[in-house]
């Protein structure tokens, strides 16, 4: 078993431990195997692999992506978008996970083929290095986006502080579940959002344990091209 077979099987591992301490089911939480900082070549061992949802954060380098592997993979941008890069990715992802802007809505809306998948990011933690909308803007924000029928919100989006407090980084986790539950409680047509995008390498475990249905993972999952593997 190469040092890539031993990550998956880690993090499989991790992930139903996680289910099981909270009685989920490993069906509900899909990992989102994020690429950005290996090749192509690596990126389609990922898939071979087994998984199905691959992500990058810049379009520049989801372009590369796509010009090199052809298989039919569920690209999801991870990453801050600009609104003049919206055509550049808005055709190729199943899911944007970082929405927070107007701007962004309106050039999905003019540029877009078919529906869009987005999760609207969430500032929880309050960081000002972090985008995202406040949880008080949340509400607002997803009602005016009603009308805009080539934007469907499927969920909310976080990143907890990268710290050693896993009590803090957990209660960042159920105030996103909270907020989650009651825009879903609004029963919006254009937004449904029934599902949580939160936890990365570092963190997953407890995002799983307080109801992640998307975790990010990268280097943890897909490692590094130096390592040979």
């Amino acid at each position: 078993m190469n040092k890539f077979q031993q990550r998956i099987q880690q993090i499989e591992e991790n992930i139903q431990t996680s289910c099981d301490k909270v009685g989920r089911n490993r069906s509900d939480v899909h990992v989102v195997a994020v690429t950005k900082g290996v090749s192509s070549t690596r990126a389609k061992e990922v898939f071979n692999a087994g998984f199905k949802h691959l992500g990058e954060n810049r379009p520049d380098g989801l372009r590369n992506k796509l010009e090199q592997i052809k298989e039919e993979i569920n690209w999801h941008f991870i990453g801050n978008l600009q609104s003049r890069r919206v055509r550049d990715i808005v055709n190729n992802v199943s899911h944007l996970h970082s929405l927070s802007r107007m701007s962004i809505v309106k050039e999905i809306q003019k540029r877009a083929e078919d529906v869009v998948d987005c999760f609207v990011q969430v500032n929880v933690s309050g960081e000002e290095a972090k985008s995202g909308v406040t949880p008080e803007e949340l509400e607002g924000f997803i009602e005016s986006i009603q009308g805009y029928d080539k934007v469907r919100i499927v969920g909310l989006m976080t990143m907890a502080p990268h710290i050693d407090d896993q009590e803090e980084i957990r209660s960042v986790f159920k105030e996103m579940r909270t907020l989650r539950d009651r825009i879903e409680s609004l029963n919006f047509p254009h937004a449904p959002c029934t599902e949580l995008s939160m936890g990365m390498s570092n963190d997953y475990k407890i995002a799983i344990e307080e109801g992640a249905t998307y975790v990010r993972i990268g280097t943890a999952l897909v490692g590094e091209e130096s390592e040979g593997d």
